[in-house]
């Protein structure tokens, strides 16, 4: 479970509206629960696509340094890195197999479907620890 304001799920909207037709990125800050893996989400971290104009309406890439500034931005704010964020344009909420290879256990990732430009379904998803597939994640909306 993770919970997410509707500001932040409406950030993560706007996100994926904006870089419309691509894919949108970005990292979802906050703090691990000791109940049951649950997350806390109290900041999203928009990043650059950094994938190859060609690829981008498929694949995001976040690049090591991105993802290091954004965790020496999170340590500065007393956030862990909880998981990530980015659009599926044109295509629903629902992970690819290239998400899969590509996702870690424990942390949430969170889709938001982008159709015609407009954001829509937006769905977290957590990787089994097997790492054999993803498992819906849910969303706890907070305040």
């Amino acid at each position: 479970m993770i919970q997410l304001a509707a500001r932040q799920r409406n950030e993560i909207g706007a996100h994926g509206e904006r870089d419309y037709p691509y894919e949108c990125c970005g990292l979802l800050l906050g703090s691990f629960s000791g109940n049951g893996g649950g997350k806390v989400c109290s900041e999203i971290y928009p990043i650059s696509n950094a994938r190859e104009e060609e690829a981008k309406r498929s694949r995001f890439l976040i690049r090591p340094e991105e993802l290091m500034r954004g965790e020496k931005y999170a340590a500065s704010k007393g956030f862990d890195i909880v998981g990530f964020y980015h659009s599926h344009p044109d295509h629903p909420a629902v992970p690819s197999a290239y998400d899969l290879d590509h996702a870690w256990p424990g942390y949430s990732y969170i889709i938001v479907a982008v159709k015609v430009g407009r954001a829509e379904d937006l769905l977290s998803w957590e990787m089994q620890p097997d790492r054999s597939r993803f498992k819906e994640d849910e969303i706890l909306n907070v305040s």
